[in-house]
């Protein structure tokens, strides 16, 4: 007997350790009762029921539900449906009209000891509603609860770059959570969760499929499989985009050609798009990726960019959706590949339909750990720019290195292009305010995979939801974002958060001075894009290598883009170029961006660029031990199993950041022909053994 109750109690405490084990999947959507009984007895006060003003359509119904299923979780008692409105501590969800608030803001009030979510539609109180229980999940007090917010950006989308045979490009969370081949009679529910988590920080449109798109997304069979998941995201106010093939009418159209001004291709496009339509009223739009990387486009048949885009909005005709044209193109040996989108694509300002937006990255280059804002930025007054950030840590670790990009996006978006004065900023040119346009968008590469966490390295969770609310109003500060989903996600403990917020904050800059530091770029391994090899220089086209672009030779370091080099810093407008024209005072974290430096060259730090590089890789790296000792610290308030995952990467992090280190150390020293500063040990390894590490890895 004795023996069988002492099993009885081990069960027991597994059962609660099981039960207490997270293992991410349900994101910052933690709706787990609030240990504060205070807090409790403040919202249930306020939340006694719900009440909706009238029947409405599935997204009000979901409104409902999502509000119920968290007030529920959060309070521990179930909170009804009332009968009339009117009683104390009701939370009324009303659709009325919302002065200010646009199509999809909202208002949330305090009235009668209650609480009225109000918007001009459904998926506005749907909104509306997540912002509540967002308030309620970070711990905030309902007393007077007052607020209002409305997107500053129409289309805020998720770009996935997934294929149809369930791989997902520059994806490092697993295969992809589109089951094509069980579409359309089995939905997935994992579907669903997707697309509360994109509501619920305010994203409304999703591109499906890879840029590098295959033509099988507009056959019959999968526009069926395209239909099933758009009836599961439309209830969350989200719409369905495709990539295109631009060679489509030629694959899968049986025609001999894919010229934008042949009547049979604009023809084909019409009634394909039509097709669309017909299976997906709601259908989003295009987004093109068009003569670059190899990818065939209109410039296969002596047109250009606008001729291609302005053919698929003709296609859409009166149908309400957008197209979407990326400007990221570059060809082998034509010069600066910095310069090269820019001298593409500003000509053809004032020339795109009006549903057309050009979509741009936040750099020159690619998605690179920092960059400079792309000179697009500014220059197209007449054309509406979508900013494309990526989330998905390419150049950034992959799932491995915790990097919270907060910081990153907002550095961009805060740029000023100076292009029409001061306060130009980047964020002023995607919303539409500085140039008068009526329509914007801005799209982050998807970092979500089939992973049970969606996004392999847990806080690469905290870049999907910080670009979404970045997305909603670029004017929050990343900062604030981090403490939002730290709360929702991790611990609302204070000491706990304390150590953890320093880490999410500097994570990049911590990332960048391990990697790349004083604007040092694209010099990671080959093909994969991961780990250091700026040794390379063999490669299919020179842009491909790392020596294109760091130039390291006796004399110095870093791409001259002055006047005496690529000339590229011409690009900006003057208010913007003055800031990096001049190396001495040029700040350095782009010094290296724009100016090729001597070696014994002092810096504005007061060291001269050697001890400057190598001091910032010794310390970036020494930093990674800083992460890990302030994540231990949070342990004690953290899920033990999400708490063990983050810091078994941090370890692999700082091995990583010891071989970046040594790598780029030692390179550079063969050319710098310098000793290290005093104090900092040399590596351990040589410089053909970490060559050794590398070829490995690379599998070459």
């Amino acid at each position: 007997m004795l023996l069988r109750s002492f099993l009885l109690l081990l069960l027991v405490i597994g059962l609660q350790t099981g039960a207490r084990a997270d293992d991410g999947y349900r994101l910052w959507l933690k709706y787990d009762q609030l240990p504060e009984a205070g807090l409790r007895k403040a919202w249930l006060a306020r939340a006694k029921s719900i009440h909706v003003d009238k029947n409405g359509g599935p997204t009000l119904q979901t409104a409902v539900q999502e509000l119920q299923l968290g007030l529920h979780g959060l309070l521990g008692r179930p909170v009804p449906l009332g009968a009339a409105p009117g009683g104390k501590g009701s939370i009324r969800l009303r659709v009325a009209a919302a002065p200010g608030l646009g199509r999809e803001g909202y208002r949330i009030s305090s009235q009668n000891n209650g609480l009225e979510i109000t918007a001009a539609t459904e998926v506005g109180v749907l909104y509306g509603c997540f912002a509540l229980l967002r308030q309620v999940q970070t711990g905030q007090l309902p007393e007077q609860l007052n607020l209002s917010s409305q997107p500053r950006i129409q289309y805020r989308m998720l770009n996935h770059w997934d294929n149809p045979n369930g791989t997902v490009e520059r994806g490092y969370a697993g295969s992809s959570i589109w089951k094509w081949l069980e579409l359309p009679e089995r939905i997935d529910p994992r579907y669903q969760d997707y697309a509360r988590a994109n509501a619920s920080i305010g994203l409304n449109g999703v591109v499906l499929n890879n840029v590098n798109a295959s033509a099988r997304y507009l056959t019959p069979e999968y526009l069926r499989k395209v239909a099933a998941v758009a009836g599961v995201l439309r209830p969350y106010g989200q719409r369905v985009y495709l990539s295109v093939l631009w060679a489509a009418p030629k694959v899968i159209g049986g025609l001999k050609t894919s010229d934008p001004l042949d009547p049979q291709v604009k023809a084909w496009w019409q009634a394909r798009t039509d097709e669309i339509y017909k299976a997906i009223p709601d259908f989003g739009g295009f987004l093109v990726k068009a003569n670059s990387e190899g990818e065939p486009g209109p410039q296969d048949y002596g047109r250009n960019h606008a001729d291609g885009a302005n053919m698929l909005a003709q296609a859409l005709g009166q149908h309400d959706g957008i197209v979407m044209w990326r400007a990221f193109v570059y060809k082998a040996g034509s010069g600066d590949r910095f310069r090269q989108a820019y001298e593409e694509f500003q000509p053809l300002d004032g020339k795109f339909a009006d549903k057309v937006l050009v979509q741009v990255k936040n750099g020159p280059i690619d998605f690179q750990a920092r960059e400079p804002f792309h000179p697009l930025f500014g220059a197209m007054p007449r054309t509406p720019l979508v900013l494309e950030v990526q989330l998905t840590q390419e150049y950034l670790g992959f799932a491995t290195h915790l990097v919270y990009l907060g910081p990153l996006i907002k550095e961009c978006l805060e740029a000023d292009t100076h292009s029409q004065g001061p306060g130009s900023t980047v964020a002023k040119v995607v919303d539409g305010s500085l140039e008068k346009h009526n329509i914007s968008g801005i799209a982050g590469v998807a970092n979500i995979g089939s992973d049970r966490n969606w996004t392999g390295h847990l806080v690469g969770q905290a870049n999907w939801y910080a670009f979404g609310r970045l997305a909603w109003d670029h004017t929050l500060r990343s900062e604030d974002i981090a403490q939002e989903w730290a709360r929702m996600t991790l611990t609302r403990e204070p000491a706990a958060l304390a150590a953890v917020l320093p880490v999410l904050n500097q994570s990049r800059s911590i990332y960048v001075r391990y990697t790349t530091p004083l604007g040092l770029h694209h010099i990671m391994g080959q093909d994969i894009h991961y780990g250091p090899e700026p040794w390379l220089a063999r490669s299919a086209r020179p842009d491909w290598t790392a020596v294109y672009y760091h130039k390291a030779d006796a004399a110095g370091l870093g791409f001259d883009r002055t006047a005496a080099g690529s000339d590229a810093l011409a690009l900006y407008a003057p208010g913007a170029r003055q800031r990096w024209a001049n190396p001495a005072t040029c700040p350095p974290d782009y010094l290296l961006w724009f100016h090729h430096v001597g070696w014994g060259q002092q810096l504005s730090t007061g060291r001269t660029l050697w001890d400057e590089l190598t001091t910032r890789y010794y310390t970036g790296t020494d930093s990674v031990q800083w992460m890990q000792r302030q994540w231990e610290q949070a342990k004690p308030a953290l899920d033990p199993a999400l708490h063990a995952d983050v810091a078994a990467r941090l370890r692999i992090q700082h091995h990583e950041a010891l071989w970046w280190r040594d790598a780029c150390v030692l390179y550079f020293q063969t050319f710098a022909q310098r000793p290290l500063p005093p104090g900092l040990a040399p590596p351990t390894r040589t410089l053909p053994e970490i060559k050794t590490l590398v070829d490995i890895y690379q599998l070459r």
